[in-house]
């Protein structure tokens, strides 16, 4: 069906918000064949991330997908709200826009199916009241009906956001160190970088939050026996630079578009990600992952972090590191080297990256992406749903 779709999206957390809804947007117009709409607030971390975007204008169409940047007061006139409406992570619509929804549903026939199908497209979690709450209907005061839709990693859920021929390009790129070595030299890898990656040292791609333990991390890698080359895109752990020496080499690179960072990704031979777009990008990129999640107050994040680690099938050393990683204490001085907090660090490092813990990770990892792929992704399921919704009406 080709459905006419509007999707919301707020930055509250730099770039993964859009960084997930730019992805759906695009795969749901390629895919489906959805003509979709993609309201952003801030149009210039959505530059960012996506050269052409430009970020001082109203509206304007970009790989398919008609853009229409998200302000305080609606654009008049005010776009007819499309068969499916879809709000990310409950960012809620304007009220203008709702309001027009609901005088779908009051039309002559008095139908609240008339309106639009409404999705509210959760956060990705691994959590088990996931697959009971997936894609169950609150009904409002106003009749409107609205659907909550969860991504998650097993086949009770909305599964994960991938593109087709997504594998076959990753196991090209990967598949000849000299592709690699041209995409790295596109991204300004100096001389010695490149020298350094030719020889095949183990590269490591840093994407974190900004209380992530990064110089016990550097601390570690620094006075292992082998050589790690550690990729780091600009803004990211300031001052990690200074950490260089030793065994470890630190290379500074651009922000870069999605399909660019998916294979940065696939250079890497470990990749410590961030949020949820990504974390799953890194899943596909079928290398060992650490994934940093947002930190929250009470260390509720921790809860998810486990969540995850029930589903990911590496060996205990690699559980280790992630806990250890996502255990950082408000206080910097806690995981300086030398700190315990920085010791355990170093020792699960160690023994993650040790035989044959490494070799059970890094067939773990192939194995997890190839059972993950299986079966319709995010935006087939999503697909899927809106149509039987609306197949019904």
């Amino acid at each position: 069906m080709s459905l006419r779709a509007d999707l919301f999206c707020r930055v509250v957390d730099n770039y993964g918000d859009i960084g997930v809804c730019w992805r759906l947007a695009r795969r749901l117009a390629q895919g489906p064949g959805w003509r979709m709409r993609l309201w952003v607030d801030d149009l210039r971390a959505f530059a960012r991330i996506q050269p052409g975007i430009d970020p001082t204008a109203a509206r304007q169409r970009h790989t398919g997908v008609e853009i229409i940047h998200w302000q305080e007061n609606a654009p008049s006139p005010l776009p007819v709200p499309g068969d499916v409406v879809i709000e990310a992570f409950a960012c809620d619509p304007p009220a203008e826009f709702v309001d027009a929804m609901r005088a779908q549903a009051a039309g002559p026939s008095h139908d609240a199916s008339a309106s639009p199908v409404w999705i509210n497209l959760e956060y990705l979690s691994a959590e088990d009241w996931v697959a009971r709450f997936h894609t169950l209907s609150s009904q409002r005061p106003d009749g409107l009906v609205k659907y909550f839709f969860f991504p998650g990693f097993t086949a009770a859920t909305g599964g994960l956001l991938r593109e087709p021929g997504l594998t076959a390009e990753r196991d090209a790129l990967q598949a000849s160190r000299e592709a690699q070595n041209d995409f790295l030299r596109g991204l300004g890898l100096d001389q010695a970088a490149l020298a350094a990656h030719r020889q095949g040292v183990r590269v490591l791609s840093l994407f974190c939050y900004p209380r992530a333990p990064t110089d016990a991390l550097a601390h570690t890698l620094r006075r292992r026996s082998d050589s790690t080359l550690i990729l780091v895109p600009e803004g990211v752990a300031p001052g990690l630079d200074e950490q260089a020496g030793g065994a470890l080499r630190i290379a500074r690179v651009p922000f870069v578009a999605q399909p660019d960072f998916d294979r940065l990704l696939w250079c890497a031979d470990l990749n410590f990600v961030r949020g949820e777009d990504s974390f799953v990008r890194a899943a596909w990129a079928a290398r060992p992952l650490v994934w940093h999640i947002y930190p929250q107050d009470g260390s509720a994040h921790l809860e998810k972090l486990e969540a995850w680690l029930a589903h990911y099938p590496a060996p205990d050393t690699a559980r280790t590191l992630a806990r250890a990683w996502n255990c950082a204490p408000r206080n910097p001085d806690a995981t300086a080297p030398g700190s315990p907090q920085a010791h355990r660090l170093g020792q699960a490092l160690e023994a993650a990256l040790a035989e044959p813990a490494w070799s059970a990770w890094q067939a773990a990892a192939h194995a997890w992406d190839a059972q993950q792929a299986t079966g319709p992704d995010l935006a087939d399921k999503l697909a899927i749903f809106c149509a039987e919704k609306l197949k019904t009406r």
